[in-house]
C-alpha cells in the first residue's frame, strides 16, 4: 500500500479501510492505552505493591528473629546468669573503700620483700571513678637487682586483688642496680551510695 493509498482513507468509514490498516491502527491504540495506563494509574500501584512487599519481609524478618529469641529464653537466662556469676566473681577481686589501705599496704609488702627499696609510692590525690568502680593510679619508682624486679611484678600479678602495672620503664642505677618506674593501677568496688551518685551524675548531663 502506498503513501495516496493512506491519503485516500476515509475516517469518517473505518469499515471500509483495508484489514492490515485496522490492524495496525488497533494495535497503536492498545499500546497507546497500555502505555497511559501505566503512567497514570499502574506505575502508582506498582510502586505500592513493592513498598508492601519490602514491609512483608521486613515485618517476616523480625518475626522470625522474635521467634528465635523466643525458643532459646531459656538458653539466654542460663547464660545471663553464668555472665553474673562471672561478674560477681571479678567484683569480689575488687577490694571497698575499707580495703584499700591494707592492697596498698600489700603492694608494699611485695617490693620490700624483694629486698627492693622504694624511692617513690605516691597514691593519686584523686581516684578515677567509672559506673561501678573506682581506679586508683599509684606511681612507683623501686631500686633492685634485675630478678627482683622481675619477682616483684610476678608477685604484684598473684595478688588476690586486681594491681595492673603499666608504664613500666627501666633505668640503670648506681652500683650496677636497676630503677623501675611504673603506675601500678588498683581498682575497688563503688558501695551503694556511690553507685548512686554516679547514677543521678548521669541522669543530670544527660538533662543538659
Amino acid at each position: 500500500m502506498t503513501l495516496d493509498d493512506l491519503r485516500r482513507l476515509d475516517p469518517n468509514n473505518i469499515g471500509s479501510w483495508p484489514a492490515p490498516i485496522k490492524l495496525a491502527v488497533l494495535v497503536i491504540v492498545l499500546v497507546a492505552l497500555v502505555a497511559a495506563s501505566y503512567f497514570l494509574d499502574w506505575r502508582n500501584q506498582i510502586a505500592t505493591i513493592d513498598t508492601a512487599v519490602q514491609e512483608e519481609a521486613s515485618l517476616r524478618d523480625t518475626f522470625l528473629n522474635k521467634k528465635r529469641q523466643a525458643i532459646n529464653l531459656d538458653a539466654y537466662r542460663d547464660q545471663l546468669a553464668e555472665i553474673q556469676k562471672s561478674f560477681d566473681v571479678l567484683l569480689k577481686q575488687l577490694p571497698g573503700k575499707a580495703e584499700m589501705a591494707s592492697l596498698l599496704t600489700d603492694i608494699n609488702q611485695a617490693g620490700l620483700g624483694r629486698s627492693l627499696q622504694f624511692e617513690l609510692f605516691k597514691p593519686a590525690a584523686k581516684e578515677n571513678v567509672s559506673e561501678f568502680y573506682a581506679e586508683l593510679p599509684i606511681q612507683i619508682r623501686v631500686t633492685g637487682g634485675y630478678h627482683d624486679i622481675g619477682a616483684f611484678a610476678s608477685d604484684i600479678s598473684k595478688l588476690s586483688r586486681i594491681v595492673l602495672l603499666s608504664d613500666i620503664s627501666l633505668t640503670p642505677s648506681k652500683d650496677g642496680a636497676l630503677s623501675l618506674d611504673a603506675t601500678a593501677k588498683t581498682y575497688r568496688y563503688l558501695d551503694e551510695d556511690e553507685i548512686a551518685e554516679q547514677k543521678k551524675n548521669a541522669k543530670g548531663k544527660k538533662k543538659k
